[in-house]
């Protein structure tokens, strides 16, 4: 066995006794440096202590070119940096020659969104029974307030003020925020409120509850909304963030103002915000390549 080899092998078994990380991450951890010590192999480097930062560089940018994406490597650096940070404790190597290397940028997919037909025909359900007016309310608000899955299930009547149309929601980070309600989704979770104490037999907290007046789970959430939207004909794959996405590229469209889709969306960040700009550039991309004469193949 290569010395690296059989460092790597104590590496995993301190990760084991004395961290404590669980089967499948030092297996994760595992297959990254055995890859590392093929990759150092192919350069004919057989010692931890003899890698340098142009050996960890290049066994990356041949990954790189065998069709690896930039999570991948940024966890296989990881790997690498946390191996290092090991030998050097037990004095097996003087540097850790990963600690300088980044991986490649992943392109960011840009998030799917249905266009606001699609939305209208998908909101225009039948609400024949106390179930379809509960639904109903359910997707008029994620698309009216670009509520996450998680901010719906956790939420309680208490959290919405139906008079000054407003719903306080705990997000990411368990911050706080409070965003609009438009009028036709207050119509809807009024017209459930007044079906709710009939359905479950009392006054629930939880706004959204099934017959027996629990909860919503996540799950249920989802399932119903993929019935709505076979049912309503619409061929693209809906699930809760599909309709925060559309929100958020909707308001973004009509307004130009990208803080305020932060604000509302709860982004730490300006840059998480920033890819439906992207969205909004493909809009106008495709009503030029219909509308301009130059355009036109």
């Amino acid at each position: 066995m290569d010395r690296i080899n059989s460092d790597i092998s104590e590496y995993l078994q301190h990760l084991r006794n004395e961290r404590g990380l669980a089967e499948r991450t030092r297996e994760a951890y595992g297959r990254d440096l055995e890859l590392l010590a093929a990759l150092l192999a192919e350069q004919d480097i057989h010692e931890a202590a003899s890698v340098r930062e142009a050996h960890v560089r290049a066994a990356v940018a041949r990954l790189h070119r065998r069709g690896r994406g930039g999570k991948s490597l940024q966890r296989f650096l990881s790997s690498i940096r946390g191996f290092y940070t090991w030998l050097i404790r037990e004095h097996r190597a003087k540097h850790n020659p990963a600690v300088s290397v980044r991986a490649p940028k992943s392109p960011r997919k840009l998030p799917q969104t249905l266009d606001t037909d699609a939305v209208a025909s998908l909101l225009d359900i039948p609400t024949e029974t106390p179930i379809a007016v509960r639904d109903k309310a359910i997707m008029e608000l994620i698309y009216s307030s670009g509520l996450r899955l998680t901010e719906v299930t956790g939420l309680e009547w208490d959290q919405v003020d139906l008079s000054g149309e407003l719903v306080t929601v705990r997000g990411k980070g368990n911050k706080m925020r409070m965003v609009p309600i438009g009028r036709v989704a207050i119509d809807a979770l009024k017209a459930w409120r007044r079906e709710q104490v009939g359905v479950s037999g009392y006054e629930a907290r939880p706004v959204f509850t099934s017959v027996r007046g629990k909860a919503l789970t996540p799950r249920a959430i989802q399932a119903r909304i993929r019935h709505w939207a076979r049912h309503q004909g619409i061929p693209q794959r809906v699930y809760p963030h599909l309709l925060r996405h559309s929100f958020a590229s909707h308001v973004l469209e009509s307004s130009g103002d990208l803080r305020a889709v932060q604000e509302l969306l709860g982004h730490s960040d300006i840059s998480t915000t920033q890819i439906y700009t992207h969205l909004d550039f493909q809009h106008l991309a495709s009503v030029y390549d219909k509308a301009h004469p130059r355009a036109k193949k």
